[in-house]
């Protein structure tokens, strides 16, 4: 896989956004294969298809890709809010790909695949209408919380400008799958748990440790008037897709994988 971008896809245009979106997709057209089944390479959706850029013929996967010119960051800028929100409760919502590259250097510093199933509306960060003077007044945006995404759900397919092994990057698809839900709410619970599983230091941990976070989940999940009986419920439903081991007493255990 070659990391360099291609400017003469950039050459038509003048716009700086313009440039940028005919570089990045350019170079996914032609060097990227599918992360979810190995196809050697991803189609071009038709132009202003809401919420995915790319497909993969072979296993249907849709693709939406998000750039930026340096690093990722904690929040990445998308399109409209209602739409975003509709799409991921569609079961063909789309994987996303985020790329961090160097306009300065023409070359993809970092690629992200963050499977379809990690997405949930938590994530979606609804931004403040356009004001009134605005060609597109009162339009609604959104922000995707690329921070809150749990680290299970970034498959990293390039590092620092260093592609990495094909196979790794299906290996490590194969093992999200089984955090797959296909229910948003119930996904929004199991994703919630595990990221405050993740912000457990330790390997070791106990209910308890877990309990700590009950008013956070409060606060995201009002209508729940049980939170701790969830919070065990979703622990069990880690165990059952082996994210962690349960040691007995109320103590568990990260999977090394993790």
């Amino acid at each position: 896989m070659n990391t360099a971008m291609n400017i003469e896809y950039a050459a038509p245009y003048n716009s700086k956004s313009q440039r940028a979106r005919a570089l990045t997709e350019g170079w996914v057209a032609d060097n990227l294969y599918c992360p979810c089944c190995g196809n050697a390479s991803l189609d071009h959706f038709p132009n202003n298809r809401p919420v995915a850029d790319f497909y993969c013929r072979n296993c249907k996967a849709q693709f939406e890709l998000k750039s930026k010119n340096g690093v990722i960051g904690e929040k990445v800028n998308d399109g409209a809010y209602k739409t975003m929100i509709k799409r991921i409760g569609e079961n063909d919502n789309p994987n996303f790909l985020f790329m961090s590259y160097s306009m300065d250097q023409l070359v993809v510093r970092d690629l992200i695949l963050v499977p379809q199933f990690f997405l949930t509306q938590e994530i979606i960060e609804k931004r403040n209408a356009l004001s009134f003077g605005a060609r597109r007044a009162g339009w609604v945006g959104c922000n995707i919380l690329f921070g809150k995404i749990p680290m299970q759900g970034r498959i990293g397919i390039i590092r620092e400008s260093v592609p990495r092994d094909c196979h790794d990057v299906l290996n490590d698809f194969r093992e999200t799958e089984k955090m797959q839900i296909i229910d948003v709410k119930k996904r929004s619970w199991f994703m919630d748990v595990l990221e405050c599983v993740n912000q457990i230091s330790s390997e070791e941990f106990s209910l308890a440790d877990v309990y700590v976070f009950s008013d956070m989940l409060k606060h995201k999940h009002p209508d729940n008037h049980n939170i701790e009986a969830k919070i065990r419920q979703q622990l069990q439903c880690l165990r059952e897709r082996d994210v962690i081991e349960f040691l007995g007493r109320g103590r568990y255990s990260k999977k090394e994988k993790w």
